[in-house]
């Protein structure tokens, strides 16, 4: 099966909305900043997590932007430029830089 990392990022415009949003993308990656999550996914949770964000949003004034980052193979991380505080990635807590 192909999995590939993504890079989520959100301009939601409601908070009650931003909120549901965070909270499905939290089921599916990692928070890299608050509106941008990094998600490793199968083809079938990449659409799954679109299905759900798209019930809650407003598709006429919110939006996602979804990069693909290619395979999961850890050079993802070549391709993302991160400039200033630097944190390791760590899976298995909150508030995730890299």
């Amino acid at each position: 099966m192909k999995i590939n990392t993504f890079m989520v990022c959100y301009d939601i415009c409601d908070p009650k909305r931003l909120r549901k949003v965070h909270r499905v993308m939290k089921g599916y990656g990692i928070p890299v900043q608050y509106s941008i999550f990094k998600c490793t996914l199968s083809p079938t949770n990449y659409q799954r997590m679109i299905t759900r964000v798209e019930k809650e949003m407003d598709l006429c004034e919110d939006s996602v932007m979804i990069v693909d980052l290619g395979p999961d193979d850890g050079l993802w991380k070549r391709r993302v430029k991160l400039i200033g505080e630097k944190k390791e990635l760590n899976e298995d807590e909150q508030g995730y830089i890299f």
